[in-house]
């Protein structure tokens, strides 16, 4: 009778089973430590690397309904936060497989779903005490790694004699290895506003980037952060942690780009530790992304220094966009002011005609073609449409409105249009021969960006455009790699549009290996929405499996709580003495399936960064470290004590573990908890659902059976 009732109960839950096949495909995504994985397309034998969950699922090809629901609540929870799907994935199969061991044992779905909800509910209280206000992690990281009476920094003068020496403070290496500098931001103010200055350099090597607040690993020198006074020292010695085949440190001497764009003095900050805020607050939500940290440390540090007069801390997103460039180096990775795009050989040679001259600038909010009509444009009624897209060499008609729209440029003597969604192919060409540059495809906070310094007025029709629709000051130039060449990638062209003012970042990240590029994307937008959201939330969690720890060991108590005090607390939520003593009666099995899914979530992050050979040795640490905490008499206190020892679950891993004594890792508060409730309530809803459903080949058979009459036949 037990088999036959598992052997029934497993064919009317494909939907859970189905979960947790989709979930086992995403076990090497989770934590700092990731394997990528190649998504091969059997009908093209084509290839996609992916190290993200969001671009897993991408790439499955989903049929099932549960593969449909587990889509669309990873893309929720990433349109929401950008980060956390990867835990989301993982639980869900966790939890499914949680799920299934319930119902083998004869536990009825509603003390399933009531317990589990419970269970989680209480979770997410419990860890509340592992939530950090950003203001203390800022404080720690000032004392940890700031020492306040060294003020000695080497400084070097510029090669332009129209800057101010000053202006480049610079952090050299003592190593004997090639020499490594690292620019850190200063100004030189003139009243209210004062002219950041910037070397194009790479993050990664002497070549740079723009300037990072951190101060590299193994650097005994110290750094002075502009406008406040503090001094920045490094805590701990260089090691070598990769192979010489993909070290990234440059052997040749450093070549800068100088250039000069408008920012705020960063000055005295309300808050004391405001200073060394961002730049190492992104180093402990990196988890280990290092290209990305670094690139997003000079972002902030910029925008700190602009937000500064405001008091706001908060990162603007609107201002950062990215320009991926194939076919350079990673070490060429880079924050270059302004915006920069990619554009055709044509484009390019109107471009270089242009460089150096200020431009009339023509901003189009939507596309530019002649078919094109705004949103809830309205077509003429009765009236039967023969051709929706006549060919326009063929049409006459199509010609009169290519010379009119370039008539109108020419009129306004327009020399740059951005438009934010296609361009017709013929109106460029024409464009091209008559020395207008055309780039379509552009993000719209980028528009506005423009349109803020430049006064420039976005048209959605070139026949709406007058004379106050046209902007002036902005300037195009072929973008330059950081060895002040420019750049020419084949078919592609990377340029950059500026205007003095504009506060518009772009990251430039480059790279050799074509599969590569969506990823290095993804990495750097999930660190830059990870800064994001623990500023939005104003507090982060303890990580490095810190809040899972916690929520074991608190879910572990639960399940052994005597048996009375239980059936009090149920009587009380569910007002029936029957339903109470259902779900008394399973709470404990229910609630061990849900402490398995955390368990299964520690030993997989672990065995992932290589801190345990087998999963064996990582559920036997686990239990050792709960066993501590038990013994200590406060879970929350141990752990609080081994985190800020660094040494819980094995300590620190990735590029930044040398800095485990003065930087933690820390995680979101607030995807964090959200991933968690999605994938339970997908892992419930999903179990509900599949209730209803009869499915499996011997259908008629349960349809005869004795079984028959709990079945709801829709």
């Amino acid at each position: 009778l037990p088999m036959a009732f598992k052997d029934m109960n497993a064919r009317r839950h494909i939907g859970l089973q189905q979960l947790s096949s989709l979930a086992l495909a995403g076990r090497t995504l989770l934590g700092p430590v990731k394997s990528c994985k190649f998504i091969v397309d059997e009908s093209t034998n084509q290839s996609t690397l992916i190290c993200s969950a969001v671009r897993l699922i991408e790439s499955l090809d989903l049929t099932s309904a549960a593969g449909q629901l587990l889509n669309e609540t990873i893309q929720a929870q990433n349109k929401e936060f950008k980060t956390g799907m990867s835990t989301l994935l993982f639980l869900v199969g966790a939890w499914s497989n949680a799920v299934l061991e319930c119902l083998q044992q004869n536990v009825p779905v509603s003390a399933i779903v009531s317990a589990m909800s419970e269970g989680l509910r209480s979770c997410c209280e419990r860890v509340q005490c592992l939530q950090i206000p950003i203001h203390d992690v800022k404080k720690e990281l000032c004392l940890c790694c700031v020492s306040p009476n060294a003020f000695k920094s080497k400084t070097y003068p510029s090669e332009h004699d129209d800057l101010n020496p000053q202006i480049f403070l610079y952090v050299q290496k003592d190593i004997s290895a090639p020499e490594e500098v690292i620019p850190v931001n200063s100004c030189s103010c003139q009243g209210d506003d004062c002219s950041f200055n910037k070397c194009l350099l790479s993050p990664l090597d002497s070549s740079g980037s723009v300037a990072s607040l951190v101060t590299p690993v193994g650097d005994k020198s110290t750094s002075v952060l502009s406008g406040n006074g503090v001094t920045a020292s490094s805590c701990s010695k260089q090691k070598l942690t990769h192979s010489r085949y993909f070290s990234t440190l440059g052997k040749s001497h450093f070549s800068r780009q100088q250039d000069n764009f408008e920012g705020h003095h960063l000055g005295q900050s309300a808050d004391p530790y405001e200073c060394y805020g961002l730049g190492h607050l992104a180093m402990t939500l990196s988890h280990g992304n290092q290209t990305s940290t670094k690139l997003l440390q000079s972002i902030a540090a910029y925008q700190q220094g602009r937000a500064e007069c405001s008091g706001s801390s908060q990162l603007n997103l609107a201002e950062i966009v990215t320009c991926c460039l194939l076919g350079l180096p990673e070490s060429y990775s880079c924050v270059s002011p302004g915006f920069v795009t990619l554009v055709s050989p044509e484009q390019a040679t109107v471009i270089k005609y242009f460089e150096d001259k200020p431009l009339r600038i023509l901003l189009m909010d939507g596309d530019l073609t002649e078919q094109y009509r705004h949103l809830g444009f309205n077509r003429p009624c009765n009236v039967r449409t023969v051709l929706e897209h006549p060919s326009l060499q063929e049409s006459r008609a199509g010609n009169l409105w290519l010379n009119s729209m370039l008539d109108i440029l020419i009129r306004f003597e327009v020399n740059l249009v951005l438009v934010k969604g296609s361009v017709c192919d013929n109106l460029m060409e024409k464009c091209i021969a008559n020395t207008i540059l055309v780039i379509g495809s552009v993000a719209r906070d980028v528009l506005y960006a423009f349109g803020e310094v430049t006064s420039a007025q976005p048209v959605t029709y070139l026949t709406q455009l007058n004379t106050s629709c046209v902007g002036s000051g902005a300037r195009a130039e072929l973008w330059k790699a950081c060895d002040g060449r420019a750049v020419d990638l084949g078919e592609l062209v990377p340029v950059r549009i500026k205007a003095q003012g504009i506060p518009l970042l772009t990251a430039v990240l480059t790279t050799t290996v074509g599969s590569k590029m969506q990823l290095i994307e993804d990495q750097f937008w999930t660190l830059v929405y990870r800064l994001h959201n623990a500023l939005k939330d104003e507090k982060v969690f303890l990580g490095g499996g810190a809040v899972e720890l916690l929520c074991l060991s608190h879910i572990q108590m639960l399940a052994e709580q005597p048996l009375q005090t239980a059936n009090t607390n149920a009587v009380r939520e569910f007002h029936s003495q029957w339903l109470a003593a259902s779900v008394t009666e399973y709470k404990t099995v229910v609630l061990q399936a849900l402490a398995s899914g955390w368990n299964q979530y520690l030993s997989a992050v672990m065995c992932n960064a290589a801190k345990a050979a087998t999963e064996l040795e990582a559920c036997t640490l686990v239990d050792h470290h709960l066993k501590k905490a038990a013994n200590y008499g406060s879970t929350s206190a141990y752990i609080l004590k081994e985190f800020r020892r660094g040494d819980l679950l094995g300590g620190a891993s990735g590029p930044f573990a040398d800095h485990r004594e003065g930087l933690k890792v820390y995680d979101n508060v607030t995807a964090k908890i959200e991933a968690w409730r999605r994938a339970l309530d997908l892992v419930l809803l999903v179990l509900q659902s599949d209730v209803e459903i009869i499915t499996g080949p011997k259908r008629n058979q349960l349809l005869s059976s004795d079984a028959s009459s709990e079945f709801m036949f829709l």
